[in-house]
């Protein structure tokens, strides 16, 4: 039988979770959840001091970014909100759903799964 795939965003990682466990007891494939972010790595866990020269990039004191690498500091410093000054009246930002649940299901199941996840607030 063929597998169809989902994508599902969430407002928080208990939401995704519950649906989550919804779908591991239709015997879904395959579940995950991750969070995603405009900015790649996870977001920094220490206070910086600009002072001490001890700063990966701008982005990872206006951005909360784990900058990686120079290309990818760079980047996020040219963005227009690295400068706290702006918005950059972006309308693709992720606004509220940055949890991702990614899930693989047999066809005969698929359009239960996408009841279950609408149901429960998730946006496929």
């Amino acid at each position: 039988m063929a597998e169809k795939n989902i994508l599902a965003y969430f407002k928080s990682p208990e939401e995704a979770e519950e649906v989550a466990s919804k779908l591991k007891a239709m015997r879904a494939v395959d579940v995950q959840i991750d969070r995603i972010s405009r900015f790649p790595g996870e977001p920094v866990e220490e206070t910086f001091n600009p002072l001490t020269g001890n700063v990966s990039g701008l982005g990872a004191l206006t951005s909360d970014a784990d900058v990686s690498n120079k290309d990818v500091g760079e980047l996020i410093a040219a963005d227009v909100t690295a400068s706290g000054m702006s918005d950059g009246r972006q309308e693709d930002v992720v606004t509220g759903r940055d949890i991702l649940l990614t899930a693989v299901v047999e066809e005969d199941i698929h359009q239960q799964a996408l009841k279950v996840i609408e149901e429960s607030g998730g946006l496929v």
